[in-house]
């Protein structure tokens, strides 16, 4: 599979149908707009998610890494490579992004429901410079900027399609193959010592949600809280 330059309806596992939307997406800019807007934002009511590409289409829904995925799977279909990057923080979640290259400049497609951590028009000369933009937006609940690492690309045709593109089930693989890649440290400890909070200005902009959480999920969070501060 992995000589395969462009994928076929019959390489991904998907009908027709499931391929047509894909087929659709001929452009990075096609695949972001389709990764922001017809995809709603997969709050993991139900528990943690690793939807294949058949499972987003089917759910309209994604975070981070399901996004990746579909992302890439529609660049392999127009012809360029599946890749993924990770990026890894500290005391916060990690983000996977889809790297694609124009004129020898590296861009990023990325699902996320905020503002700091979306796509990434293609100026970037290396990996690492695509990763520092991500530093500044990057934080936690506490205003901490977080982003440590990013790690070597992942082409995703290593990996068998009925795990991660036709497949029904969690592919938990794609994340375990991110996570055993070398990564590389993007911020020492000497520099981090000069790294400030974000300000209450940036905290108010960063709140800013492009699909409100869930009621269930709001109350969820509030027990949650309730419960801390009762210990």
């Amino acid at each position: 599979m992995a000589s395969k330059r462009v994928a076929r309806a019959s390489d991904l596992g998907l009908t027709e149908a499931e391929f047509a939307v894909l087929r659709r997406l001929d452009t990075p800019q096609k695949i972001q707009a389709f990764v922001h807007y017809d995809l709603r934002q997969n709050f993991e009511l139900d528990g943690e998610t690793c939807r294949p590409v058949r499972e987003v289409l089917r759910t309209r829904r994604a975070h981070c890494i399901e996004g990746a995925m579909l992302a890439a799977a529609a660049l392999w279909v127009h012809g360029e490579p599946p890749l993924l990057l990770d990026m890894r923080a500290e005391r916060d979640f990690d983000h996977v992004i889809t790297l694609f290259r124009r004129h020898g400049c590296w861009g990023a497609i990325s699902k996320t429901n905020g503002i700091g951590l979306r796509g990434r028009d293609p100026v970037y000369r290396t990996l690492r410079e695509l990763a520092m933009s991500y530093f500044h937006e990057y934080t936690n609940k506490l205003e901490h900027k977080t982003l440590r690492e990013y790690s070597l690309p992942f082409d995703l045709r290593r990996l068998d399609t009925a795990l991660w593109a036709s497949g029904t089930k969690n592919c938990w693989d794609v994340a375990e193959e991110l996570d055993g890649l070398r990564h590389f440290t993007l911020v020492n400890g000497r520099n981090m010592k000069n790294v400030t909070r974000r300000d209450p200005f940036e905290r108010r902009l960063g709140g800013m949600l492009q699909y409100a959480r869930p009621r269930a999920l709001v109350e969820k969070l509030q027990r949650r809280l309730r419960l801390r501060r009762q210990k």
